[in-house]
């Protein structure tokens, strides 16, 4: 029986793509590394570190992991600075009514985001005291495509995978939510993701809470 909706953050709900690809963009021009938004496109979903590895591709030097480490923390330090100028205007169509149907509905609600910035982004869209658990980036060892941060959100509401369905807006995630035996709702980026069980361009496309209770 679907019980809960597990959200993906950035790209689901609001919008962070381009504090991202300006924080990377930062960080690559000052080392000298060709990155642009064709190359930006292939971090979508994927962790920091990986993040890192992908752009790294194009440098004509090799780093250290102490080196890397210090990439990625620079570029961290640029994209918090960035997402602290964040409010409801982030906010992506459809998030807020799709949130207040579920509500409604008495069905859980649970974010399930890679990023390690995900508590200081729902705080900064007024989002904090909305979802009944939020699992991310500082809980978790394996990224999406791995199922953790999925299981752990479904563990923090106490209900077992099955009963979850995922909104995702990467291949990554939606891999992510199958992986961990949930259903997923494609949107954005994801749209014409095959693998997935649902598909909208946006939540405002879609009456989730609607679905959900002829689940049950």
């Amino acid at each position: 029986m679907m019980k809960a909706v597990i959200f993906d953050l950035d790209g689901v709900l609001v919008t962070t793509d381009n504090s991202h690809y300006l924080a990377w963009k930062q960080m690559a021009d000052e080392e000298g590394i060709p990155f642009d938004r064709e190359i930006n496109e292939r971090l979508r979903g994927v962790s920091r570190m990986e993040s890192l590895e992908i752009i790294l591709e194009k440098a004509v030097k090799p780093y250290t992991s102490e080196q890397k480490n210090e990439l990625a923390q620079r570029k961290n330090g640029y994209y918090v600075q960035l997402i602290q100028q964040m409010g409801e205007e982030a906010i992506l169509p459809g998030a807020l009514d799709t949130i207040a149907q579920l509500k409604e509905k008495g069905i859980k609600m649970a974010i399930g985001s890679s990023s390690k910035n995900a508590p200081t982004i729902l705080k900064q869209v007024g989002m904090d005291k909305v979802f009944d658990a939020v699992a991310d980036g500082n809980q978790i060892k394996n990224s999406k495509p791995a199922p953790d941060v999925f299981l752990l959100a479904a563990e923090l509401m106490n209900l077992p995978a099955e009963d979850c369905l995922v909104v995702e807006d990467a291949d990554a995630g939606v891999e992510a939510a199958i992986n961990a035996g949930m259903k997923v709702l494609a949107v954005g980026f994801a749209a014409g993701n095959q693998k997935a069980h649902l598909h909208a361009d946006t939540l405002k496309d879609i009456n989730l809470a609607e679905w959900i209770v002829k689940q049950q």
